[in-house]
């Protein structure tokens, strides 16, 4: 499971991974040609990081 995510809701991301498996997920920071392409999955924003549980 991957989450993007902005600034504003890495914490809803993390929350939402720990509710659904139970277990404290990665947080990486996303690369810069990244981010231009790839929007918050909660508010469509440019995503930051990506919270993901491997």
């Amino acid at each position: 499971m991957k989450i993007y995510c902005c600034e504003e809701h890495v914490e809803l991301a993390i929350d939402m991974i720990v509710d659904e498996l139970e277990t404290f997920p990665q947080l990486t920071q996303m690369e810069d040609e990244q981010k231009l392409s790839t929007a918050c999955e909660y508010c469509r924003n440019t995503a930051i990081y990506v919270v993901a549980n491997k």
